[in-house]
């Protein structure tokens, strides 16, 4: 196993040394989280792990050492009697793990002096660390680009509110979708969601739809006149309706795709 510059840190005392493999994933030095742990017997506990918990690594003229990764870590610690054992879980788990998978470096008195008497290594340091810093303002560009997709998510999914199909058509346009109410009647019926033949059933669910949920049938009671009572029906689209077009049309908006979406 190769790795990358091995950083040293200090437990009360006790020297930790930790590195990184090349995906990134830090792994320890076996004999000094044993000495930490009180296991008189490195190798016996070493044993007792996996063998994906645990691996060997060159430290130069130090010869090779075994070192454990998280997991093997944690068996370690289950593994311990001292008292300490559960404030070094900690230490690594809510210090150090964090502090180098944000800046790949964990900021004690020893990295400060390794990157004054290594510049190769402090110039890695500000790589990686202006690296994530991209990919944290990537992240947070995506997730700003995201928030009309899930504030209507989650508003639908907490409301039964049932909205017109040109109620609709402005949902889309306020998440970019280029469509408006006739359009929007017109896909419905061209992808087999409303009847598309002309009569008293134009533009109502078919079986299809009222089968997923995705509409509700208005009935209004209108008088005439002359005393005869006639029933106007509407189709007006379900919570679950509106998260199933919007998902529907969001998903394939990118491709500019809105006829044959099925």
């Amino acid at each position: 196993m190769t790795g990358n510059n091995v950083q040293l840190f200090d437990f009360k005392g006790n020297q930790v040394r930790i590195l990184s493999d090349e995906k990134g994933e830090p792994w320890f030095v076996a004999k000094d989280v044993c000495e930490v742990l009180g296991h008189s017997n490195a190798s016996m506990a070493l044993e007792r792990l996996d063998n994906d918990e645990r691996s060997k690594f060159n430290l130069g003229r130090q010869g090779e050492t075994n070192i454990v990764n998280e997991a093997g870590l944690y068996a370690l610690v289950l593994g311990s009697r001292k008292p300490e054992a559960h404030e070094f879980k900690r230490w690594v788990t809510h210090e150090v793990l964090p502090s180098i998978r944000r800046h790949g470096v964990y900021a004690t008195d020893a990295t400060i002096d390794h990157i004054l008497n290594d510049p190769d290594f402090g110039i890695k340091l500000l790589t990686n660390l202006k690296d994530e810093r991209a990919r944290r303002r990537e992240a947070e560009r995506a997730i700003e680009a995201q928030k009309p997709k899930v504030l209507f998510a989650d508003s639908v999914a907490a409301s039964r509110t049932t909205i017109l199909v040109g109620e609709l058509a402005k949902i889309l346009k306020g998440n970019g979708v280029d469509i408006g109410q006739n359009r929007l009647f017109q896909w419905m019926r061209d992808n087999g969601y409303l009847i598309s033949r002309k009569g008293t059933d134009f533009n109502m669910p078919t079986q299809k739809a009222m089968e997923l949920g995705l509409f509700f049938i208005k009935e209004t009671n209108v008088q005439h006149s002359d005393g005869h009572i006639t029933v106007n029906k509407t189709p007006k689209v379900t919570g679950k309706g509106q998260s199933y077009f919007v998902n529907k049309f969001l998903s394939r908006n990118a491709q500019g795709k809105l006829r044959g979406i099925d």
